[in-house]
């Protein structure tokens, strides 16, 4: 490996923290040159790449934390992009089922148009078939008692006699 490759990874490693340049540099001669080595590798194998103990503890909990963060960035971005090429599809489709779903519509409205006439000029019908017979005059039929004149009902205002008296 070249020195510019080593330095690289080491400058990776220094992500974490607790990590300095010296314990990157002993990171990477162990082969723990990514953060998910680390996290992966444990408080143990980080000892035998010549940590110290307390020191290894810390830097292990720091990695896993950041690989989780890591790889949730990674979901993330994946759902991103797969999200962003179906939107392009999706669009077209929707496109192409429009004027479907229009031409429905606007069927299913006329129908529904003419049912609504049919049942307004039924009614209209129902209705004149009815003014029609209260209009039909009704034959003029003789008081039972066989008097002509007011009945016994009618106001005395509204007869003649009374209207003339009261002028």
């Amino acid at each position: 490996m070249s020195s510019t490759t080593k330095g690289s990874k080491a400058s990776k490693l220094t992500a974490i923290p607790g990590v300095g340049a010296a314990t990157a540099k002993k990171l990477v001669a162990a082969k723990l040159d990514t953060v998910s080595k680390v996290a992966a590798a444990g408080a143990t194998k980080l000892v035998k790449a010549g940590i110290q103990a307390a020191l290894a503890k810390k830097v292990a909990a720091a990695a896993k934390k950041l690989d989780k963060a890591s790889q949730a960035t990674k979901k993330t971005a994946t759902a991103a992009k797969k999200a962003a090429k179906a939107a392009p599809a999706k669009a077209k489709a929707a496109a192409k089922k429009a004027p479907a779903k229009a031409k429905a519509t606007a069927s299913k409205a006329k129908t529904a148009t003419t049912a609504a006439a049919k049942k307004t000029s039924e009614k209209a019908k129902n209705l004149a078939a009815k003014a029609k017979s209260k209009a039909k005059p009704k034959a003029k039929s003789k008081p039972k008692d066989g008097k002509i004149g007011p009945s016994r009902n009618t106001p005395l205002s509204s007869l003649s006699w009374f209207k003339n008296a009261k002028k």
